[in-house]
Order: structure tokens, then C-alpha cells, then sequence
């Protein structure tokens, strides 16, 4: 009976352990350090505001995925360059080609690696917004915020529904002398009108109920209809309070799903969505970021033998901060509308992938 050969051999295991220690160490440190930088700046806020010190404690801990979601790249290229690095150092590269086993099937475990630092920033992307929202309740920032209110103003909602509100509280989560519109398409659609005194905002359920108020039903023809309500729930009406402001939220504050609904009610109110745009494409552009990082940094960690460790730091910082600035560059220019900001977003991605692709066909197998 002929033993049938396993796709993963010890080599792989090792090449792979050694990448994911590196990468779990630099994934953690570079936040823990972030961490202790903030509280350091921010220690004597949280104090006046006497904030339980396990609050405190919690919200850091909330933080860190937020924290972790922008270093991923990073610490994915410092995994690549110092694990990739340390076989060159030691010969083993040479030994694995000596064994019939080329450069471009050593790296698999650590592309291997890569796809896996990718799937989980695409995860950590959507738990960021969460995090946050529970790290700043525990930090009673919104207590402390400006401009939670606003008074007298229209909104542009989806499938033309137009809200009209005497006064918003983000904070209590609720609206005074609400009109709600909607004009309708026929007979079958038609055009009707909601007058209440008030809406709450649930947070668990997230949707609003209209309380005290009258529905007006506007048919094409025929008289119109009116019914009168204690309360009502509109299951269209999916808007958090945050989103009825004149000011955008913060893009970490919402998920891919939370910042399209943002940018098409933005967009309907004739704002300017171009800079939230990017901040949507990179929500997915900077997790795929890990593969091409680790495309452009095997090739690159084979030379770090002529230096040792400093040179493969040396290499790690100067990438890291190239992309960085790039990606800067990138939002700025993409913000202004400049280029597509979805374009703007990726254009760091095609260069480095370029760039390794390039890179990856000169070494020697």
C-alpha cells in the first residue's frame, strides 16, 4: 500500500511558525506602544472627569483593535523581511534549494501567512467600529462632545423620503416635531405624510418609533386617507442619529455597510462623499495590503544578510513609511476628486505589487 505524500511538510510548519511568531509579536507590540503613548497624553483628562480606573482600563483594551487594523501591513512586512531574512543569515535558503525545494515553494507558508493577516483585518474592520463606540461610552466622550444637537432642517433619505425635524439629540437619541415625506408612484405606491410630536431611537433594535402623530395617505385619486397613531415604527427609517448631523461621522465609527448608507444620504444632500469614499475603499485595500506586502518583501528580505537585523529594520521602517505616505498622497488627491476615489485608494497596491512582482522574477530559485 503506497503512503500518500502530505501537501504540508515539516519545512512548511517551520517556515510558517516562524513567520506567525514574528507577525503576533509586531501586531501586538506596535498597539501596546500606541496604547501607552495615548494614556501617557491623556491621563490627566480621564482623571477629571473621574473615570473608574477599570473603565479606563477597559476602553484601552477596546482600542485595540482599532489599533491593531492599521498595523497589520506593517507587521506582516516585519514578519516577511526578519523570518525570510534570518533563513538567508543562516544558510537554510541555500540548504532548501540544495534539497530540490526553490525559493518561490519555500515562501508559500508565509504567503500562506499573508492571506490569513488579510481575512483577519477584514474581520477586524467591521469589529472596529463596535470597539470604538463601547470605548468612548466608557470614556463619556460623548458627554464631552460638542455638537450633538440640531434644529430646524431637512434630511434626504433613500427611496425619496424627506425628514423634516424641529430638533435632533444624538445624545438621547431622539426627535422633536418630526415631518416624514414620501411621494409616491401610483396607485399601488402612493404619496403619503407623517406628523409626530416625537421619536425615540432604539440602539439594540436600531430603528426609531414615532410617537403621538397622523398619517396622511395621499392617493393619486380619491380623497385623501388619515389615520391617527399613539405610536408607529417605520422600518425604513434605518438612520442613527449620528447620521441626521450636518457633520460626518468618523468612518472608524461605521462598517463597510454603515459608511455606504452614509455616503449615499451625504450624497443626496449634495455633500461632498469623495473623502469618505476612500476611507471605504481602504477599509477593504488596506487588509489586501498584507498580500502584497508580503509579495514585495520576500523577495527584498534575501539581502538583508549584508547587514543582519539593523538592515532588515532598516528596510521594514523605510517601506512602511513609503506606503504610508503614499497612502496619504493617494487620500489626499482622491479627496479632491482628483482621480476616482476607489482608484486613490488602490494605487499603493498596484505600485507595491509592481514593484515585488518585479522583484520576486530576479531571485534566484
Amino acid at each position: 500500500m503506497t503512503r500518500r505524500r502530505s501537501l504540508i511538510h515539516p519545512l512548511d510548519r517551520y517556515v510558517f511558525e516562524e513567520f506567525w511568531k514574528i507577525f503576533v509579536a509586531f501586531a501586538l507590540g506596535f498597539p501596546i506602544l500606541v496604547i501607552i503613548i495615548d494614556l501617557t497624553d491623556n491621563l490627566q483628562k480621564y482623571l477629571s472627569r473621574n473615570l473608574p480606573r477599570a473603565d479606563v482600563a477597559l476602553s484601552y483594551l477596546y482600542w485595540l483593535p482599532d489599533s491593531m487594523f492599521l498595523v497589520l501591513p506593517a507587521a506582516v512586512l516585519f514578519a516577511t523581511v526578519f523570518s525570510i531574512g534570518g533563513f538567508t543569515r543562516h544558510s537554510e535558503i541555500t540548504a532548501a534549494k540544495a534539497s530540490g525545494i526553490s525559493f518561490y515553494r519555500l515562501v508559500l507558508p508565509v504567503y500562506a501567512g499573508a492571506v490569513l493577516a488579510a481575512i483577519f483585518g477584514l474581520a477586524l474592520g467591521e469589529v472596529v467600529p463596535i470597539t470604538n463606540a463601547k470605548r468612548l461610552e466608557l470614556l463619556q466622550e460623548n458627554k464631552y462632545k460638542q455638537g450633538t444637537e440640531r434644529y430646524n432642517f431637512a434630511y434626504a433619505a433613500e427611496q425619496g423620503r424627506v425628514y423634516k425635524v424641529g430638533a435632533l439629540s444624538v445624545e438621547r437619541g431622539t426627535m422633536e416635531s418630526l415631518e416624514l415625506e414620501r411621494k409616491g408612484k401610483g396607485a399601488d405606491y402612493p404619496s403619503y405624510v407623517v406628523s409626530a410630536a416625537r421619536a425615540t431611537y432604539n440602539p439594540k433594535g436600531k430603528a426609531w418609533t414615532v410617537g403621538r402623530g397622523m398619517l396622511h395617505v395621499i392617493p393619486d385619486s380619491g380623497p385623501d386617507i388619515a389615520f391617527a397613531f399613539d405610536s408607529l415604527r417605520d422600518r425604513q427609517m434605518r438612520e442613527q442619529p449620528a447620521d441626521l448631523m450636518a457633520v460626518p461621522r468618523s468612518p472608524a465609527e461605521m462598517g463597510y455597510r454603515d459608511l455606504t448608507r452614509f455616503i449615499r444620504a451625504l450624497e443626496r444632500s449634495g455633500g461632498d462623499a469623495n473623502e469618505l469614499k476612500v476611507e471605504r475603499a481602504l477599509k477593504i485595500a488596506i487588509p489586501v495590503t498584507c498580500l502584497v506586502i508580503a509579495l514585495f518583501g520576500a523577495p527584498l528580505a534575501t539581502s538583508t544578510q549584508r547587514g543582519g537585523s539593523a538592515y532588515g529594520v532598516g528596510i521594514s521602517l523605510g517601506t512602511t513609511v513609503i506606503f504610508l505616505m503614499l497612502i496619504q498622497l493617494t487620500k489626499a488627491i482622491g479627496g479632491k476628486g482628483l482621480i476616482p476615489p476607489d482608484l486613490a485608494a488602490w494605487i499603493p497596491n498596484v505600485v507595491f505589487a509592481v514593484v515585488g512582482t518585479w522583484l520576486l522574477s530576479r531571485v534566484r530559485t
